[in-house]
């Protein structure tokens, strides 16, 4: 897996780091890895096949990318750094000059990324700067249907958070709204020490496979409008927490009645399949869209679809965490 000569050891992220004038900061969330072994093992546990062309997201200095290049097609590197983005060709060309026609650099903020030149890519492999992972996968998600997996390393209590399950303490937004996607797993853990400068938090990796939306009659936007409300206020019954959504807590109730979902529950009770649900019966949405369509009352449906695709409890929600 890849040329153990080629990757980059301690010595030589901080001589590259200090040919650039780099300093790793916070804002970027920057934390360099300078362990050989550990990024042969996220590629070793990404497993990508040699057709796929992968997405990475924070190259930085290029550690995970010269592990990566060997093992696939091509690697599409998204870096917000200008001086690390125009840097990582020339890293690649010294160290591993035969695979450097596999690398496209993309200089750009992985959040306002609306695609990528070449092949689509099929597959997500990124050391995720903490501050934004979760932003940046669903992001990702919504923005490249193509991606079919991901391998991402995170703060390990975000990863806990990307994984849990209905019902437990941390589950939330992050976690319903992956599940929307596909289903995620933890990986493993990583250490403190393979990073420099060394983060104050351990780190785990997450894998994702992507699945099929759970069936339903509303939009993504619609449903994640559901989830941010009824995390909103954790500690509240869905008749209370959806009842700006549903316009009161009476018109919550029945809608949540109608999915067939407790009005006395709280939102880390239900999985992504119950948002969905619920999702279709708010009032003025989808159901009754539909309904005016089939009865031919065509301007109440175009001005309902508007309503509730476009207002604050639709996409501008989901504007938060795609």
């Amino acid at each position: 897996m890849g040329d153990l000569q080629a990757l980059l050891g301690p010595a030589d992220v901080r001589e590259l780091a200090a040919r650039l004038g780099i300093r790793p900061t916070k804002t970027l969330g920057q934390n360099f890895v300078i362990d050989a072994n550990t990024v042969r093992r996220i590629v070793r546990t990404a497993d990508p096949a040699p057709e796929d062309v992968v997405i990475e997201v924070g190259p930085g200095l290029g550690s995970l990318t010269l592990a990566l290049l060997p093992e696939v097609r091509r690697v599409v590197a998204v870096e917000i750094d200008p001086v690390l983005a125009r840097a990582l060709p020339g890293t690649v060309e010294e160290r591993a000059p035969d695979l450097a026609g596999r690398l496209e650099v993309v200089q750009a903020d992985a959040l306002r990324l609306s695609g990528v030149p070449g092949p689509e890519p099929t597959a997500l492999v990124a050391n995720l700067p903490y501050n934004v992972a979760v932003p940046v996968v669903l992001h990702l998600l919504a923005t490249l249907p193509s991606l079919r997996s991901a391998l991402v390393m995170v703060q390990a209590e975000v990863a806990d958070r990307m994984v849990a399950a209905p019902g437990g303490r941390i589950y939330g937004v992050p976690s319903v709204k992956l599940a929307w996607y596909g289903t995620a797993r933890r990986a493993g853990p990583v250490g403190r020490a393979v990073f420099w400068p060394v983060p104050n938090v351990g780190s785990g990796l997450v894998a994702f496979t992507r699945g099929e939306p759970p069936p339903t009659r509303a939009s993504r936007q619609e449903v994640f409008a559901v989830v941010d409300a009824a995390f909103a206020q954790r500690r509240k019954t869905l008749r209370a927490a959806l009842a700006g959504w549903a316009g009161s807590p009476a018109a919550a109730e029945t809608a949540l009645r109608a999915a067939e979902v407790d009005p006395r529950a709280r939102g880390e009770a239900l999985d992504i399949a119950a948002f969905a649900r619920i999702a279709q019966y708010r009032p003025g949405g989808v159901l009754e869209r539909n309904e005016a369509e089939d009865h031919g009352e065509g301007a109440f449906a175009d001005g309902a679809g508007n309503d509730a695709r476009g207002g604050a409890g639709g996409a501008g929600a989901d504007g938060r965490l795609h």
